[in-house]
């Protein structure tokens, strides 16, 4: 079945390596995922990291490589992300800019 925002514009989908670390001690509880190559990810995009959850015991880093989808928002999902998000945007950041660049 197409959808509604299928039909205004379809989507594109590409896979790329990427590298995922999850951190779970007493300084830090995080997951980060970073996109190999020059991936530009925008509002409304979705990526999907496959494989297995990656769950560290307390006290443990890991970090792995991974295969990663990117779909990639078309007109109609990118301007329904961008007027969903005016709220939320004073609540928290989330960004998928690698931290060397921020």
């Amino acid at each position: 079945m197409i959808s509604i925002s299928d039909w205004l514009g379809g989507h594109v989908t590409l896979e790329v390596p990427c590298t995922v670390e999850v951190e779970q001690t007493a300084d830090s509880l995080h997951a980060y995922v970073e996109l190999d190559g020059d991936v530009d990810i925008g509002p409304g995009d979705e990526v999907i990291v496959h494989g297995a959850p990656i769950k560290p015991a307390f006290g443990e880093k890991i970090v792995e490589r991974r295969k990663a989808t990117v779909k990639r928002a078309n007109w109609f999902d990118r301007m329904t992300a961008r007027v969903a998000g005016l709220e939320l945007t004073d609540l928290y950041e989330v960004s998928f800019t690698p931290r060397r660049k921020l």
